[in-house]
């Protein structure tokens, strides 16, 4: 077991301090730090890097918190601060790029009216899920072999099988939309963007 990392802690502090200011204390500023659609009526440009702080309910927190030391800490160990908080912050961007894609599609299918109707909504995303899946998609490729303790099951399973299943799951959730309410999509473009990620660094020899 790895001791927690300095990047890892700080991120952890951030997403529980944001959590606890947004959900008790200034339950208002929430809302502004989603991230809404950008042409709608409630978007702001700093919502591209406040989302990934978000959080919906403290569920959703604790399982984004928990993956983020699990897997976090091993591939900060192993990058090194630096590199492991690019490959953090750009999954979730590219996790946003996906599902701002996707969006834009359902969204072109939409009739004028509904269209004009989307716009004052305020439907928004929000959590680190996509940053937590380039970590692990990280993971699986840079420790491929290593055993993860699955909760339901309670079996082990080698990290690059967790990813593959894990992924690929996600990406049948969004297409059949069988699990609504769960940004899907960005998942699945963290997790496409952290393989890149680690592909390309591999390619460029790594360090």
């Amino acid at each position: 077991m790895y001791r927690i990392t300095e990047v890892v802690k700080q991120l952890l502090i951030l997403n529980v301090l944001l959590y606890l200011v947004t959900h008790w204390l200034m339950p208002q500023l929430g809302p502004a730090l989603a991230m809404y659609y950008p042409a709608s009526d409630f978007f702001r440009p700093w919502q591209i890097v406040s989302h990934m702080f978000m959080h919906g309910n403290f569920q959703h927190l604790f399982f984004n918190m928990f993956a983020l030391f699990m897997f976090g800490t091993a591939l900060e160990s192993y990058l090194g601060p630096k590199k492991f908080l690019t490959l953090y912050l750009l999954s979730g961007f590219g996790a946003l790029a996906l599902y701002l894609g996707v969006w834009y599609l359902e969204v072109s299918a939409l009739t004028p009216a509904q269209y004009q109707y989307f716009l004052t909504q305020p439907y928004r995303m929000v959590g680190a899920s996509g940053a937590v899946f380039g970590l692990l998609a990280g993971y699986g490729m840079l420790f491929p072999e290593s055993q993860i303790m699955l909760l339901i099951p309670p079996i082990p399973i080698k990290a690059k099988y967790f990813v593959l299943i894990y992924a690929a799951l996600e990406l049948y959730f969004g297409i059949s939309a069988t699990n609504p309410g769960v940004a899907h999509f960005a998942h699945v473009g963290g997790a496409i963007f952290g393989a890149l990620i680690i592909f390309y660094w591999r390619k460029s020899g790594f360090r």
